[in-house]
C-alpha cells in the first residue's frame, strides 16, 4: 500500500495554530480599547468597541476552520491541542457573550472583561506553545488514501 508522509513540523505548526490565533485575536483586540477615552458613548466608544470586537469575531468564524481542519489530524496530538485551544477561547467568547448583553454603554466594563480574559487566555496560551514546542514530533507515515478512508 502506498503512503505519505506528514512531517513532524507540519504537525507542530497544525498544533500551534489554534493557539496562535487567540494569542493575536486576543492581543490585538484590547489595543483600541485603551486608545480612546471612555468620557460617555461618543464616536471613540463605538469606533473603540467595534474595532475590539471585529478580531474576536473574526478569529472566532476562522478558529472554527482551523479546528475543522486539525481536530481529526493523523498525529492524535494535534487533536488534542487544537481542543484544548478551542475549549480556552470558546468559553471565554461565550462568556463575553452572556457578560456583554449586561454591560452599561461604558468602555470600562469592555476593558475589565479584556483584562480579566487576557490574564486568563494569554499566559495559558503561551504555556501551551511553549509546551507544543517542547514536544518531539515524529513524522507520520499515513496510506495515500487516509482523506477518502478518513472521511467516510
Amino acid at each position: 500500500m502506498a503512503t505519505k508522509t506528514v512531517s513532524g513540523r507540519s504537525s507542530r505548526r497544525a498544533a500551534s495554530m489554534f493557539d496562535i490565533g487567540n494569542l493575536i485575536s486576543v492581543s490585538i483586540a484590547g489595543i483600541p480599547l485603551f486608545v480612546v477615552s471612555s468620557e460617555g458613548v461618543g464616536v471613540g466608544f463605538i469606533i473603540a468597541a467595534i474595532m475590539g470586537i471585529v478580531p474576536l469575531v473574526l478569529w472566532f468564524g476562522g478558529s472554527m476552520l482551523v479546528y475543522a481542519l486539525n481536530k481529526h489530524h493523523p498525529d492524535p496530538r494535534v487533536g488534542h491541542h487544537t481542543q484544548w485551544a478551542a475549549y480556552r477561547y470558546y468559553a471565554l467568547m461565550g462568556a463575553l457573550i452572556v457578560l456583554a448583553t449586561f454591560f452599561p454603554p461604558d468602555l470600562n466594563y469592555y476593558r475589565a472583561y479584556w483584562a480579566i480574559a487576557a490574564a486568563i487566555l494569554l499566559p495559558w496560551t503561551i504555556y501551551a506553545l511553549f509546551t507544543i514546542y517542547r514536544e518531539p514530533w515524529m513524522d507520520v507515515e499515513i496510506p495515500d488514501d487516509f482523506d477518502e478512508e478518513h472521511h467516510r
